[in-house]
């Protein structure tokens, strides 16, 4: 499959919540290869459209091509629907992500083990590999959940405000490895993100929900239509 290719189709697809319709309508095609941000509004519908992708959320009309029955994605749930006081290691959530091909009780053989070693060499979580989640700091425990989908070797990766709880300089770190993730290693990497100036030092086009209406915009088509509703704003706590 040639890069430019979609690896993700929305076909007309609708999501909702008892009677209330969140998705209205959605058509998306997401190339192979390609980092997309998802911006828009609190309460917009950012998040359940990434949960009907990921197959979390069954659409209530509709169609979602995607290759997860294949290989799932990588996901990486916002920080705050996390337990604190999940009484395992850093090493233990990275190992997580090895679950789809080992299952729950086999142990991470050598080559496992060894890509785990990389991952956290790569997100500098080496040193602390044997700290319980509630002793990270924040930016920490966000590395530890991207290096538990990195670990997967998933071809997708989707993030739900994967920054939101960060300081700037973190963001920035976190920011560095998804980039360098669809440029450098041709992966697929969607994420709801906050602030439409944040999204633009990511990405050309990004993926606008606003009112359950879903639009692939280029930046300035973007801000046009974000204006007035917080998200064209580059504050930290937008979307």
């Amino acid at each position: 499959m040639e890069r430019s290719e979609p690896i993700i189709v929305c076909e007309h697809v609708a999501v909702s919540y008892g009677r209330q319709e969140v998705v209205h309508d959605a058509c998306l095609q997401v190339p192979r290869g390609a980092l997309l941000p998802f911006v828009g509004p609190n309460g917009a519908g950012k998040t359940t459209l990434l949960r009907a992708i990921l197959g979390l959320l069954k659409p209530s009309a509709g169609a979602i091509r995607t290759p997860f029955a294949d290989q799932p994605a990588g996901y990486v749930p916002q920080q705050k629907s996390i337990d604190p006081l999940y009484p395992v290691t850093t090493r233990q959530i990275v190992e997580m992500g090895l679950y789809p091909e080992l299952g729950w009780w086999r142990k991470p053989g050598a080559e496992q083990a060894r890509r785990v070693d990389e991952v956290l060499r790569r997100l500098g979580l080496r040193e602390h590999r044997r700290k319980t989640f509630d002793e990270l700091s924040g930016g920490m425990k966000q590395k530890a959940l991207l290096g538990r989908a990195l670990v997967s070797g998933a071809e997708v990766f989707v993030m739900d405000e994967p920054t939101s709880e960060l300081d700037e300089e973190t963001e920035r770190d976190v920011l560095r490895h998804l980039v360098a993730l669809a440029r450098d290693e041709g992966k697929t990497v969607l994420l709801a993100h906050h602030g439409l100036d944040q999204a633009a030092a990511l990405a050309d086009r990004v993926c606008v929900v606003h009112h359950g209406r879903v639009h692939l915009d280029t930046i300035p088509e973007a801000r046009q239509r974000l204006v007035g509703t917080g998200s064209a704003e580059g504050g930290r706590r937008h979307g």
